[in-house]
């Protein structure tokens, strides 16, 4: 519980659950592991362990009327705003599918662009050309010889390949 009001809710978890273990009929163990569950958003399981408890100790008002209530008031939030982003999805889809054309990626028009671009990436590569921008401001471009590469002058600015 000490976890749980200073907001460390993984560790409030993990130390609820050990209790639980330690002692699984300790309706005070489930209850705060329930409440240390929601603090994760676990709604179902926090709604689970919340049970375990009142079947341990039926006649805990706390626990019927804070807690489980509670918990079940969050189930119903949580089931109409998925509800509602359903449905909103389903409006975005229908917007989405009418604008976006299908493209069909294995035609033959897209395989020979895609093997062009490979063939001049290729030939690209195998010149080794650079341009080269001079401190002077003078922009060349180079194509490199085998082992000696070719440079305007000594004022190297920036070189790019």
């Amino acid at each position: 519980q000490v976890l749980m009001s200073l907001h460390e809710m993984f560790p409030a978890v993990h130390a609820a659950e050990m209790a639980v273990q330690r002692n699984p009929r300790s309706w005070d163990a489930w209850q705060t592991l329930g409440r240390a569950q929601l603090g994760l958003g676990e709604i179902a399981l926090a709604i689970r362990s919340f049970q375990v408890s009142l079947h341990i100790f039926p006649m805990n008002p706390e626990v019927w009327k804070e807690d489980l209530s509670w918990a079940r008031k969050l189930q119903a939030q949580q089931k109409a705003t998925k509800t509602e982003s359903v449905q909103a999805l389903f409006k975005g889809e229908e917007l989405v599918q009418e604008s976006i054309p299908d493209y069909d990626f294995e035609s033959d028009e897209i395989v020979a662009v895609c093997a062009a671009i490979a063939e001049k990436e290729k030939a690209l590569a195998a010149a080794k050309t650079m341009v080269i921008v001079s401190a002077s401001g003078t922009v060349e471009t180079v194509t490199e010889q085998d082992n000696c590469p070719a440079t305007p002058d000594e004022t190297l600015f920036i070189r790019a390949r």
